[in-house]
């Protein structure tokens, strides 16, 4: 077996054992009971997940793959459905959470068990697919473009899902308190990385001959502003807003949810985005991915210069 393809079975494993402790505490603790389940019956919901989740789940650390489709469609299915209870009835909110965790984890270790690999492909289809923007005569229509895919991507992955992020956690009782100055420090940061974010945005849409967007990325290779220390200062301005963001809605929820997808796009987008500028820029990007880091700046007197 792969070293990769292990790490599935290991996955459900520890799920197993993690599975069965939950039910323990359940059992024994009032307080966890009403945390996980709010007023649904222990029993009943246990007669389900004990055998389709618990056993499923160690049946499908021996690598079986009926079990581990078994366990993360079960999953699956428990974690929306207290999701729909919580939000109607604002209990079960950290069963919400664990079972949601509980998802992504199964299916990553399914793919693992039934490929060998997570398929990341399918991010960079359909309108998301790398092409190379249409040559103009002038910067302008590339600057206008790109202002208007901040306004899109800002508007919905910066307000409206952090916004109902944020209700969801208030809804489902799992929010938690902030101090006073969170709100404050989070203005701060949110301006700094929006114009991080909008300073990257104008040079490689003026220098690039091409917007952020997949089906219209640069025809040159920008190494010029802010991409002259990181390789990707916009991903890093929009991670760093989203965290912003959750400081000041004061939800952790909203600052966990930067951070996945600081991990999302580390590791499923940027492989992606970057064996493209590799086929494309060939020795030109290896060199400059060679000087020039993806995330924590290297500062170098040449560069300041």
């Amino acid at each position: 077996m792969k070293p990769l393809v292990r790490w599935g079975p290991a996955y459900f494993a520890m799920q197993a054992v993690a599975g069965l402790c939950w039910w323990i505490a359940v059992f024994v603790s009032p307080m966890v009971r009403e945390a996980a389940l709010g007023n649904l019956d222990p029993v009943a919901v246990a007669v389900f997940d004990i055998p389709l989740f618990v056993m499923a789940s160690a049946v499908a650390a021996f690598g079986v793959r009926v079990a581990a489709v078994v366990s993360t469609g079960w999953t699956s299915f428990v974690a929306v459905a207290l999701a729909v209870y919580a939000t109607i009835t604002t209990e079960a909110g950290w069963g919400v959470l664990s079972m949601g965790a509980a998802t992504a984890g199964s299916l990553i270790a399914l793919c693992l068990i039934l490929q060998g690999r997570v398929p990341i492909a399918w991010i960079i289809r359909g309108p998301f697919a790398f092409r190379p923007a249409v040559t103009r005569p002038t910067a302008a229509i590339h600057v206008a473009s790109t202002f208007g895919q901040i306004v899109l991507f800002w508007g919905f992955f910066l307000a409206v899902l952090p916004l109902a992020i944020a209700f969801l956690a208030e809804r489902w009782a799992v929010a938690l308190p902030f101090p006073s100055f969170a709100g404050p420090i989070g203005v701060v940061v949110l301006i700094l990385a929006s114009a991080l974010g909008v300073w990257s945005a104008v040079v490689m849409s003026t220098l690039g001959d091409g917007t952020p967007l997949p089906s219209a990325m640069p025809n040159r290779l920008v190494i010029a502003g802010p991409y002259r220390w990181i390789r990707n200062p916009m991903a890093v301005a929009g991670i760093v807003q989203g965290a912003a963001i959750g400081l000041i809605l004061q939800s952790w929820l909203v600052i966990a949810y930067a951070v996945v997808g600081s991990l999302v796009w580390n590791y499923a987008v940027r492989p992606l985005e970057e064996s493209d500028l590799q086929e494309r820029f060939g020795e030109e990007f290896q060199q400059y991915r060679d000087a020039v880091r993806c995330w924590i700046p290297k500062v170098s007197k040449t560069q300041l210069s």
